[in-house]
């Protein structure tokens, strides 16, 4: 029983780790109008590969509630506010990453190629949420006719080459940071 609830204690600590990671890449930013481009989506995406789906989204759901609660953990701070911020859709995107990303990697032979794989899924995964979000927001709040193409452009393009480089760097260090978690932890995915 005592095992049981440490390796509880332990997942709980690791879920809580990468809600604690995604906060800390928020602040590591570069301000961009509607959306400024972080870290965050990096240890959305390792949250994925290491925590398996469950445990990835329940990470990324404990950060975006702590946030909406009005811990300073977004880019631009927190409070339930943030609901009307063009950037929030990616918010809600970041739960649903993780899933598609530990998903895809348990039905897989685990490899660089596979996580790299599963990283542009997750990464598609947040565009697919965040996206609508933004050109609803830039259509209804803003009044932009072109906010289809305008959300394009500064809510995906200019994002793309650095979160090809995040998916390429996640598969080069994934394989030993999750057998380091699974031998630490006793955690599986």
């Amino acid at each position: 029983m005592l095992a049981r609830l440490t390796m509880q204690t332990r997942r709980i600590a690791v879920i809580a780790l990468f809600a604690a990671l995604t906060a800390a890449g928020s602040m590591v930013k570069i301000p961009l109008a509607p959306v400024p481009v972080t870290l965050q989506s990096f240890f959305v995406l390792l949250a994925g590969v290491i925590l398996g789906p469950r445990d990835g989204a329940i990470s990324q759901s404990v950060y975006v509630i702590s946030g909406l609660l009005g811990l300073p953990v977004f880019s631009g701070g927190g409070s339930i506010a943030y609901v009307m911020r063009p950037s929030f859709g990616f918010l809600l995107g970041f739960i649903c990453a993780p899933y598609g990303v530990g998903l895809y990697l348990k039905r897989k032979a685990y490899s660089k190629i596979h996580v790299f794989i599963a990283c542009l899924i997750g990464t598609f995964v947040i565009y697919l949420v965040g996206m609508p979000y933004l050109a609803l927001y830039l259509r209804y709040i803003v009044q932009r006719p072109d906010s289809v193409m305008f959300s394009i452009k500064a809510g995906m393009l200019i994002f793309l080459p650095g979160d090809m480089l995040k998916c390429a760097f996640i598969a080069i260090i994934a394989h030993p940071l999750t057998v380091m978690v699974e031998e630490n932890n006793g955690l599986k995915k």
